[in-house]
């Protein structure tokens, strides 16, 4: 019996982000969240009326407990989580602006996060899932984060669990030479890939999006292509979809694209075509950069669909 429409795991860290647009190193007053793009999908999913599971590894400490109750407090089900009194739970610290470049601090070294294992992985909550939404992020931070990762794809796919993965290229976890074999391999076994423009241009090498695409291989699955401002791009090597951006008032940027995978992510979930899945997730995304934080302007499902009516979108 199907018991959640998605799974997802990862390393969620504490989000200390300043006030908007004050520089990090000037920064006095910092707003407390949760940061990590597979919690920042689940929230995004249940929001949108989803039925949503994340697990992973939390240290025994304050931001720990932040971290679990943000996330029940959005309905997302951490009952496989597990609480690590050996390590500490990781910490982002960040600025935001609109246009210039964002500062980013980790303090995520030795972070029970990065402690997930295989062990951590339970067959049949992934399996009872009709979804298994998986990153690039977890397989950077350790070898058994690594292998927590390939277990948790082998069970999806033994059980006809769809795969979605977003590749969420993070330099400073490893190069883009040292990411390639691990992605590509992991795009293999997915249904679903959805890559950002720029980062697929750091592992292929190329700025096309035909050339990104072919570079994660589109046999037997679908490609989207994130552009921001341009929209995005998708194909499934016969077949070609684009959907347009929306143009709103950005306040902080981050999160857009985790933002567009749950639009898109749902859409797939309820049965949408890819070109009406684009649409939902360019108008999530476009709804998520109105707000500070990775989260606090997540769309409900009454925002996105007032957002594809066009009677709500630069709120």
């Amino acid at each position: 019996m199907t018991e959640r429409d998605c799974v997802t795991f990862g390393e969620t860290m504490a989000l200390l982000y300043a006030e908007p647009t004050v520089p990090l190193p000037h920064a006095t007053a910092f707003t407390r969240s949760i940061a990590g793009a597979e919690s920042n999908l689940a929230t995004g999913l249940a929001r949108l009326g989803h039925r949503v599971g994340w697990f992973g590894r939390v240290g025994a400490d304050a931001f720990g407990t932040a971290v679990l109750g943000a996330l029940r407090a959005e309905s997302v089900d951490v009952s496989r989580a597990r609480v690590d009194a050996g390590a500490p739970t990781g910490l982002l610290v960040r600025d935001s602006h609109p246009q210039r470049r964002i500062s980013v601090l980790y303090y995520r070294d030795g972070s029970a996060g990065g402690r997930l294992a295989p062990e951590d992985v339970d067959e049949e909550y992934v399996a009872s899932a009709r979804m298994l939404h998986v990153t690039g992020i977890t397989p950077a931070l350790s070898t058994t984060a690594l292998a927590a990762t390939e277990k948790a794809v082998a069970i999806a796919k033994q059980h006809n669990v769809i795969v979605a993965f977003d590749p969420n290229l993070r330099t400073r976890l490893w190069s883009p030479a040292e990411a390639a074999p691990v992605l590509q391999r992991l795009a293999a076994d997915a249904d679903i890939v959805l890559v950002g423009h720029h980062e697929g241009e750091l592992l292929c090498g190329r700025p096309e999006a035909q050339a990104i695409a072919e570079w994660f291989g589109t046999g037997g699955r679908t490609v989207v292509v994130k552009q921001g401002s341009a929209g995005a791009w998708a194909t499934d090597g016969e077949r070609e979809w684009r959907a347009g951006a929306h143009q709103v008032s950005v306040v902080d940027p981050v999160g857009a694209g985790d933002a567009f995978d749950a639009g898109y992510l749902s859409a797939v979930l309820h049965g949408h075509d890819v070109a009406t899945a684009l649409q939902h997730g360019c108008a999530a995304g476009a709804l998520a950069v109105q707000g500070p934080g990775d989260t606090d302007a997540l769309p409900t499902r009454e925002d996105l669909e007032a957002a594809l009516d066009g009677t709500d979108i630069d709120r």
